[in-house]
């Protein structure tokens, strides 16, 4: 009967990724495994996703009307739309203005897929609000509790409290990403720890008998239906629920493993789509990953027992979570182990003690606010601790893990000799060593929408040129750390437009860089000028005939030549050389600029100012005979680009590729081994 839960389990899952790709539907030929709980769970979450599919919302209909919107979500005719909104939407009831859209893919490294992400949240459209007016607030329980979470406590440690007792993540923009930074997110991600904690207090109450165990039942549901249904509390409320149940009825506790697999089967029955939710896959891969690793340990008694064990549950988790955490993340903090065990502390005493407060209010805010605060004081200290960073991981990258993983899994639990097993992951160790040991020479061109950023990799050194608009910034950083470049060798600013180097200062702030390449154009009162001065990286002005080497490849400016003090004439237009290959990235330079620049044959061509009709001569591409033409581009009142200009490109054979459509492009050229 142990079996049972994990069949149903590992059925369900294979029948949630089957509605994704049929393929996995080949799964089943793994007949050790073809019992019945794994053939039934497979058929009945196949069966639910394809006689019950997620409806798809009519898109391009206007909608206007006063809605309800909850965790950036609302309802319209049946459908759950996501409401696209800058800034986002707090809860309550809005008047909305605006049109349903299908939601995007992801177009950058590092991006988010917004179509993968809503599938997994029940979703299939957007509703793009044009117009927002706040009508009125959430009402009801829901916010009454909130409200005397609230009261007596500084805005920090109440930004705190919402997110450990809540999950609310919606106030915490400048403290999240010092958790994160710290290992500590996962406790603003509600979860086992927290149910953990709070079923705890409940089952204390000895006296009760069977009684607390009901009573626990209870203020699990009421804990689920206030603070949402996110994937890792479903999934921590299935498992202590089952738990409880057991207990309640006399028949004892429900194994680790059990609990997980039916509450992965019933999630998934619930809606297979939630399998493509990150925040599904980090909460059921940290709990295998400590109910596969801690009973095979045993920690000695008393304090040390209990630090040791701590320790070992937080790595036992990451040991599963680690690809997923560098390849979505880029980061882990080393420091990790070490400020959880400081941290748990502090939230067993204030999850509890928030679930107290939403219904006493201010009286316990004297005992919340120190504790709150604490914990933000142990953020801040961690967040300053070493990291490991790393770019998106491939697939034969996760599977060269865990294919590495498994042997000393084994040998853990006696099934294998420990020197055999470290012999047998030095194999699968050593091939993803050999899969990340070439350095790619390759230029990428990111999508900032309107606008231009463009990554050059030569060979273990990068270059950027130009970051887009001021809130593009963010993007580029992300793509920049999906990529795994850790610091810029060079960064170039080709001219001061909004629409180039505005986001550059975001790069600035977050990534390392050693030499930075502005246009004669940009003055010392600059932002960008005096955000680069502030951080003490060198800054050259260069003109026409500067040429650097740059790891194995060449940064040189062909353009300007001489300065006529107009942005776009004196902006840089660049020649950068990847081994045998070349590109030609010409800025927003204008016409009468191509036609006095001496352009040499290149593979790759930068179309200027977006495909503006007056860029791209016939001169220009007679020179150049470019293979492939990238164009910055996104929504535009501008006709860019311009027919003309897709037509010219056209006419010389050459292929043309545009951000707005194609997303970020890669042209590779080679790699530097």
């Amino acid at each position: 009967m142990r079996s049972v839960g994990i069949g149903l389990g590992l059925g369900g899952l294979l029948g949630a990724l089957a509605l994704l790709h049929p393929l996995w539907a080949l799964g089943l030929l793994g007949l050790p495994l073809l019992r019945l709980p794994f053939l039934l769970g497979f058929l009945l979450v196949l069966g639910r996703g394809v006689l019950l599919p997620l409806p798809e919302p009519p898109y391009g209909v206007r909608v206007e009307g006063v809605f309800r919107v909850e965790g950036g979500f609302t309802a319209w005719e049946g459908h759950r739309l996501w409401v696209a909104h800058y800034p986002p939407l707090e809860d309550g009831l809005y008047r909305l203005r605006g049109y349903v859209a299908p939601p995007e893919g992801r177009t950058n490294p590092g991006g988010l897929d917004q179509r993968a992400w809503l599938l997994s949240q029940g979703s299939k459209g957007v509703l793009k609000a044009e117009e927002a007016e706040r009508v009125g607030g959430m009402g009801g329980l829901g916010e009454a509790f909130r409200k005397r979470l609230a009261q007596g406590l500084s805005p920090e440690a109440k930004e705190v409290l919402e997110g450990l007792v809540l999950g609310e993540k919606r106030g915490l923009e400048e403290l999240y990403p010092l958790f994160q930074k710290a290992g500590l997110a996962h406790l603003l991600a509600l979860s086992g720890l927290h149910v953990g904690l709070l079923l705890g207090a409940f089952l204390l109450l000895y006296p009760l008998g069977r009684a607390r165990f009901l009573l626990a039942l209870l203020a699990l549901g009421f804990y689920l239906l206030l603070a949402g249904p996110s994937p890792s509390l479903v999934r921590a409320s299935l498992m202590g629920g089952l738990s409880l149940l057991g207990l309640l009825l006399g028949l004892g506790r429900a194994g680790v493993l059990q609990g997980l697999g039916v509450a992965l089967f019933l999630q998934l029955l619930l809606r297979p789509e939630a399998v493509l939710g990150l925040g599904f896959q980090l909460s059921h891969l940290a709990v295998l990953g400590m109910a596969l690793v801690l009973p095979a340990l045993r920690p000695p008694p008393g304090p040390w027992g209990w630090v040791l064990g701590g320790l070992a549950a937080t790595l036992a988790a990451q040991s599963l979570l680690l690809p997923l955490l560098l390849h979505h993340f880029h980061l882990l903090p080393l420091l990790s182990p070490l400020t959880n065990l400081l941290a748990l502390p502090l939230a067993a005493l204030l999850v509890p003690l928030g679930f107290l407060k939403l219904f006493l209010g201010a009286p316990l805010a004297p005992l919340a606010e120190p504790l709150a605060q604490g914990l933000l004081a142990l953020a801040e200290g961690g967040s300053r601790g070493p990291l490991l960073r790393m770019g998106e991981t491939a697939p034969l990258g996760f599977a060269f893990y865990y294919l590495a993983l498994l042997p000393p899994l084994l040998a853990l639990h006696g099934r294998l000799p420990w020197g055999k097993a470290l012999l047998l992951s030095s194999f699968p160790t050593l091939l993803g060593l050999l899969q990340a040991w070439p350095k790619p020479l390759d230029l990428w061109a990111l999508d900032v929408g309107q606008g231009d950023a463009f990554l050059a990799r030569l060979g273990g050194a990068e270059v950027l040129v130009d970051g887009g608009r001021p809130e593009m910034g963010e993007r580029v950083v992300r793509a920049l750390r999906a990529l795994g470049v850790e610091a810029l060798e060079v960064l170039v600013a080709t001219h001061p437009d909004a629409d180039h180097a505005g986001g550059l200062l975001k790069v600035v702030e977050e990534v390392p860089v050693g030499l930075a390449l502005l246009s004669p154009a940009f003055g010392e009162e600059d932002p960008l000028a005096r955000a680069l001065k502030a951080k003490g990286i060198p800054t050259l002005r260069p003109g026409a005939g500067t040429r650097l080497r740059v790891g194995r490849g060449t940064v040189e400016v062909l353009w300007p030549e001489t300065l006529s003090g107009e942005e776009n004439r004196d902006g840089l237009a660049l020649l950068l050389g990847f081994g045998k290959g070349r590109a030609l990235l010409l800025a927003d330079l204008p016409q009468e600029a191509e036609e006095a620049l001496e352009a040499p044959p290149v593979e790759v061509l930068k179309v200027s100012h977006h495909g503006s009709r007056t860029g791209t001569s016939l001169r220009l591409l007679q020179q150049a005979r470019p293979k492939v033409a990238l164009i910055g581009v996104g929504k535009n009142p501008h006709g860019h680009p311009h027919p003309e200009v897709l037509e010219r490109l056209k006419s010389h054979g050459v292929r043309v590729y545009r951000t707005d459509r194609d997303g970020a492009v890669r042209v590779l050229f080679g790699y530097a081994w």
